[in-house]
């Protein structure tokens, strides 16, 4: 039983131990400098969504990373705001619910206190709205995901081009962070317990 766990607990060691590769092909090769290969995983493309890709296609996914990435971000802030008991003031409908009174993260959405199928749905039209019509990537913008569509700025166009890439890096490693949170959040949601700073689960 010993060996068995030690082998297990060697296999699983050896997973991230650094691994020899030979020569990128040309198609891995070109996107090895894109804002987001930053230490210390380098480029990372585990399930191989970059081979013999062209740049429009890594265009579109880095569009969809930008994407999640915001929307995790205020997923899990979102969560961490109302588990911290800070709800929007008023009812949430015409019959006198309190936005307060209905439970945190799933269980507002799946269980017996949930907001009713009508509200779900408009919550679902309002996200296809948005998707459909408001958030989209400009033809000719700056950069894959630049929503800004000429009238937001927010002194944009002051900062120097090493700045707009440190602060496009910046964005992209915290939507990748937000999106690990939020899924670790809503696992832990599904097991039950207590973590620290959003408490009770």
């Amino acid at each position: 039983m010993k060996s068995v766990i030690f082998a297990a607990a060697i296999a699983s060691a050896a997973a991230f131990a650094p691994v020899q590769t030979g020569k990128a092909t040309t198609a891995l090769a070109a996107f090895e400098n894109e804002l987001g290969v930053q230490p210390p995983l380098g480029f990372f493309d585990p399930l191989g969504l970059l081979d013999n890709a062209d740049q429009e296609r890594f265009d579109r996914l880095r569009y969809v990373e930008i994407k999640h990435g915001r929307i995790a971000q205020l997923a899990f802030l979102g969560n961490i705001i109302t588990r911290a008991g800070v709800h929007l003031p008023g009812n949430i409908d015409y019959a006198g619910h309190s936005f307060d009174s209905f439970p945190n993260g799933w269980a507002a959405i799946n269980g017996p206190d949930a907001i009713s199928g009508t509200g779900l749905g408009q919550i679902v039209a309002f996200i296809g709205f948005l998707e459909l019509f408001v958030m989209k990537d400009i033809t000719g913008g700056e950069f894959v995901g630049d929503f800004r569509n000429g009238a937001i700025d927010f002194g944009w166009d002051t900062f120097s081009e090493e700045k707009k890439l440190q602060k496009r890096a910046i964005e992209l490693n915290q939507g990748r962070a937000a999106m690990m949170g939020i899924l670790g959040l809503m696992v832990h949601e599904q097991l039950g317990g207590s973590i620290p700073i959003v408490g009770e689960l």
